[in-house]
């Protein structure tokens, strides 16, 4: 009995260590994905985003919602930099449903553009045909 009990123990631990491990990991390689983003280098990102997902079999749609960029979403960064080429992008390889979903401060893309009068941003006219 004590020897499950120290092996169920052990399993956790170093499971536990190896998320933790993985977590740092996924957390290091997208360490400048705003500073890409807001230098409108749709090369880098495109790059960026396969190295995440041949890495870590992670697509854009699953890390979106856990990257601020001083409190904004990768697109809302997109669109303040004028970054068209990689905001363009990111609304491309967005799932549509994402896309209509209220981010983390409970505003759709959409409210949060009519908010901040960004309908002419090139990236707000690319979100507005995908949806």
């Amino acid at each position: 009995m004590l020897k499950s009990v120290k092996l169920t123990v052990l399993a956790s631990v170093v499971g536990f260590g190896f998320c933790t491990s993985a977590l740092a990991d996924i957390n290091d390689a997208l360490a400048n994905i705003c500073t890409i983003v807001q230098a409108d280098d749709k090369g880098e990102l495109r790059k960026k985003m396969k190295n995440v997902e041949d890495d870590f079999r992670i697509k854009l749609q699953d890390y979106y919602t856990g990257i601020s960029c001083d409190g904004n979403s990768l697109i809302r960064t997109a669109m303040l930099s004028n970054a068209v080429e990689a905001g363009t992008l990111l609304v491309k390889k967005m799932p549509k449903k994402q896309l209509s979903e209220p981010e983390n401060d409970g505003k759709t893309l959409q409210t949060w553009i009519d908010e901040k009068g960004l309908q002419s941003n090139p990236v707000a006219q690319a979100l507005a045909e995908r949806i």
